[in-house]
C-alpha cells in the first residue's frame, strides 16, 4: 500500500512510519520538523519504500504528490509547551493545512483519510469518562484554546468533506500516549518525569497530584490507528484510542520515582489555567467497531520507556 502520513517524523508519526514500513508499504513523510525531529525518521532513510518531504502542510503544493491508500493527519504541536509557544502555527495547521490536505485527498481520489484528533477536545469534562457523543466543556479563548479550539475546528471541517463530497474520512480522538521517540521534556507527565528522575532532579508535579490521566503504550495506539485506518464502511466514524486505565499524577511520579531507582523528590507547582481534571476514555466503540484496546501493563510501558530515554538522556 501507498502511506502518506503528515507529521511522521513526530513521536507517535514516527512510531506509525515505522509499523507501516515493516508492512513492507510505501510511505511518504511530510513535516515541517517544528516539533517533530529528523532523528525520529533518519533509520528509515535506507528504506528504499521510504520518502521524507520537509515542508508545512500549510503551504505545500500537493500536486506533486499522486493517489495514496491511506493519507493519516498527524501533523500539529501535541503537547502545551509547544502549541502554546507556536500558538498560531498550531491554529494554522489545524485549520489551513487541514483543508489543504482533505482537498488533496479529495482531488487525488485517494482511498482512506485518518484525522488525528484529540481528547483535548473535550476540555476539562463534565462527564467522566468521556464518550465521543460528549460536546465538551473549552474555554474558547484560553491559553489551551490553540489547540483544543484548532483540533475541533478540523473535526467540523473532516466532516463537512464527509457530508459535502462523501469521502472516506475517519477520525480518531487519541488520548495520552506514551513511549520511545517522546522528547525527552515536552510537558508531557511521561517524559518530564522520566528525564527528571533519571538526572535526579526534582519531579515537577503540576498541582497537589491528584489530577488523572490515562497513560496508552505508543504500540497499542499505532495499532488503533492503524485498525481505524483498515477497517470498511465506517467513513466519518469518531472513535476514541486511549487506555481507560486511570492514573493519578502523582501516582505516575512515585512510580517512575521507583521504577529508576532515582534520588529524586517530588515537588509541586501551581496548576496551569483550564489543565483538566480528569481524563479517561470510553472505548466501548473502538471495541466494537475495530476490535481493540491497548494490552501493554503501564509499569511494562514505562520501563521500555524508561530503557529508551537511558540513552538520550
Amino acid at each position: 500500500m501507498k502511506i502518506l502520513i503528515a507529521g511522521g517524523a513526530g513521536f507517535i508519526g514516527s512510531n506509525l512510519t515505522s509499523s507501516h514500513l515493516q508492512k513492507k508499504d510505501e510511505v511518504v513523510v511530510i513535516d515541517n520538523l517544528i516539533t517533530g525531529s529528523e532523528k525520529n525518521i533518519d533509520e528509515f532513510k535506507l528504506d528504499k519504500n521510504f520518502q521524507f518531504i520537509k515542508a508545512d502542510i500549510v503551504t505545500f503544493d500537493f500536486t506533486s504528490l499522486s493517489t495514496f491508500d491511506i493519507v493519516y493527519h498527524l501533523a500539529s504541536p501535541a503537547s502545551p509547551p509547544q502549541y502554546q509557544k507556536y500558538s498560531i502555527e498550531t491554529l494554522q495547521t489545524n485549520s489551513l493545512g487541514t483543508n489543504n490536505l482533505l482537498d488533496f485527498f479529495r482531488k487525488s481520489k485517494s482511498r482512506t483519510f485518518v484525522f488525528t484528533s484529540t481528547s483535548e477536545i473535550y476540555g476539562d469534562p463534565l462527564v467522566h469518562p468521556q464518550i465521543e457523543t460528549y460536546f465538551g466543556n473549552v474555554n474558547s479563548v484560553g491559553p489551551r484554546s490553540c489547540y483544543d479550539e484548532g483540533k475541533r475546528f478540523a473535526e467540523a471541517l473532516c466532516m463537512a468533506y464527509v457530508r459535502k463530497y462523501y469521502l472516506n474520512i475517519r477520525i480518531a480522538r487519541v488520548f495520552n500516549t506514551y513511549g520511545p521517540k517522546m522528547e525527552k521534556i515536552d510537558g508531557r507527565a511521561v517524559s518530564n518525569f522520566i528525564t527528571q528522575a533519571l538526572t535526579h532532579k526534582p519531579i515537577t508535579i503540576y498541582g497537589d497530584g491528584s489530577y488523572t490521566r490515562s497513560f496508552c503504550y505508543v504500540s497499542d495506539m499505532v495499532e488503533g490507528l492503524m485498525r481505524l485506518a483498515a477497517k470498511k464502511n465506517i467513513g466519518g466514524e469518531i472513535v476514541n484510542l486511549g487506555n481507560p486505565c486511570e492514573k493519578s499524577i502523582l501516582y505516575l511520579a512515585m512510580m517512575i520515582n521507583k521504577l529508576t531507582e532515582s534520588r529524586s523528590v517530588i515537588t509541586h507547582l501551581p496548576t496551569p489555567v483550564d489543565d483538566p481534571k480528569r481524563r479517561k476514555p470510553d472505548i466501548a466503540k473502538a471495541k466494537s467497531i475495530l476490535r481493540w484496546s491497548p494490552k501493554m501493563p503501564l509499569k511494562t510501558g514505562l520501563k521500555k520507556t524508561i530503557e529508551y530515554f537511558r540513552k538520550i538522556v
